[in-house]
C-alpha cells in the first residue's frame, strides 16, 4: 500500500461508506492524504511528510497528521502489524533533529478509539523547535507486538493553516441569521441548529471561548470527518453557555450537490483558513479551540475524540 493510492469513497455521518467501496483497512485515511483538492489555491506549505513507515519488526505507522510546522503541536498516527491494528501498546515518540542529530525527550502517547468501529489513533504533543529534516522514532511495547518504526519528516516554518497561538481569520461563515433553511448551511442529515448561530467573527468578538469545526458530515472521504461534527455537538451539550460552538460546512452549496461532488463549491472560510492550500487535502476535518480573545489554543487535524476536545476546552476555560 502506497501513499499515492486513490480510493474514492465518501462517508456519511455514521462513518458508513456512501458508495460501498471501502474494502481496505487504511483506505479511508489514505484518501484524505492522497486525493488532490480541486481548489485553485496555490499550496504554500512545506513538503508533505511521508505517510507510512514500516520498521524491521513489522510495526507500521500511518501518520494522520500531515501539517507539521515549527512549534509544539498534536501528532496523531495509527499503528498496525501482521496481527492487525495495535490498540493496547505502550507507545512513545522521540523527535530527532537530523541536521544535528539531536534527540528530544521521549513523549508518551494516548490511544483514542474512533467512533463506529475498532480503529483509533495514538496522539501526543511534539515540539519541533526549528525547521528542517526531522525523524520520529516510534517505540512500541505491547502484549502481542513490540518494535520500533521511524518516519522521516521535513518540517517547514509555517503551514498554510493558522497555528496555535495565532488568531485565525475573522470569517463570516453562513448562519441561520443569513440563511432561511439550515439545509443551505450543512450536509448533515440531522443538524444541530446551535452550531449555526454565529460567525467566527462574531464568536471572537464575544467574551467566550469557541470551538470551530470545519467538516462535511455527509460527503466525507474518511469515516471520521462526519462524526467530528457530532462530537463537537456533544461537547457543546456539556458546556452550554460556557463557549461558542460553530460548524463550518466545507461546501458552500450543500443543497445543490445532490450526491455529486463535481457540483460542489468550496465555502469561503475554508479557503480563508488555509485548508485548500494543503497539498493533497480533499475535505478531511479540522477543529480549532479558541480562547476568549480568539487565539488558537489547540489545532486538531482529522478526528479528535470527545476526550481530547474536552481536555483542550477545559484548559482554555480554566485560563479564562
Amino acid at each position: 500500500m502506497t501513499d499515492n493510492q486513490e480510493i474514492d469513497d465518501t462517508y456519511d455521518n455514521t462513518g458508513t461508506p456512501l458508495n460501498g467501496k471501502f474494502g481496505v483497512f487504511f483506505g479511508a485515511l489514505l484518501v484524505a492524504l492522497a486525493v488532490a483538492c480541486g481548489s485553485a489555491a496555490t499550496p504554500t506549505a512545506a513538503p508533505s511528510p511521508a505517510t507510512t513507515a514500516e520498521g524491521e519488526d513489522g510495526v507500521m505507522a500511518i501518520l494522520a497528521t500531515t501539517q507539521l510546522d515549527v512549534g509544539k503541536q498534536r501528532l496523531a498516527f495509527l499503528l498496525t502489524a501482521s496481527k492487525g491494528m495495535i490498540k493496547d501498546a505502550d507507545v512513545s515518540v522521540t523527535a530527532v533533529y537530523l541536521e544535528e542529530d539531536v534527540a528530544g525527550e521521549p513523549q508518551q502517547t494516548e490511544f483514542h478509539l474512533w467512533p463506529y468501529g475498532s480503529r483509533g489513533a495514538y496522539t501526543t504533543g511534539v515540539d519541533f523547535n526549528r525547521a528542517g529534516r526531522w525523524r520520529l522514532d516510534i517505540d512500541v511495547d505491547g502484549p502481542e507486538t513490540s518494535g520500533r518504526t521511524q518516519i522521516n519528516l521535513e518540517i517547514g516554518e509555517k503551514s498554510p493553516v493558522p497555528a496555535v497561538g495565532e488568531v485565525g481569520p475573522l470569517s463570516r461563515n453562513k448562519t441561520l441569521g443569513t440563511e432561511a433553511n439550515i439545509e443551505e448551511l450543512t450536509t448533515d442529515y440531522t443538524p444541530d441548529p446551535d452550531l449555526y448561530q454565529l460567525t467566527i467573527e462574531e464568536a471572537v468578538a464575544s467574551p467566550l471561548s469557541a470551538v470551530v469545526v470545519f467538516a462535511s458530515p455527509n460527503f466525507c472521504t474518511s469515516p471520521t470527518c462526519g462524526p467530528q461534527v457530532d462530537t463537537v455537538s456533544e461537547l457543546k451539550d456539556a458546556h452550554k453557555g460556557e463557549a461558542n460552538f460553530i460548524h463550518v460546512e466545507i461546501y458552500d452549496n450543500p443543497g445543490e450537490i445532490q450526491g455529486d461532488l463535481d457540483r460542489a463549491e468550496i465555502a469561503a472560510p475554508v479557503d480563508e483558513w488555509g485548508l485548500t492550500s494543503i497539498p493533497h487535502w480533499f475535505n478531511e476535518s479540522w477543529t480549532f479551540v479558541l480562547d476568549s480573545k480568539g487565539r488558537i489554543q489547540s489545532r486538531f487535524e482529522g478526528y479528535a475524540t470527545l476526550e481530547e476536545l474536552e481536555a483542550s476546552l477545559t484548559a482554555v476555560l480554566a485560563g479564562s
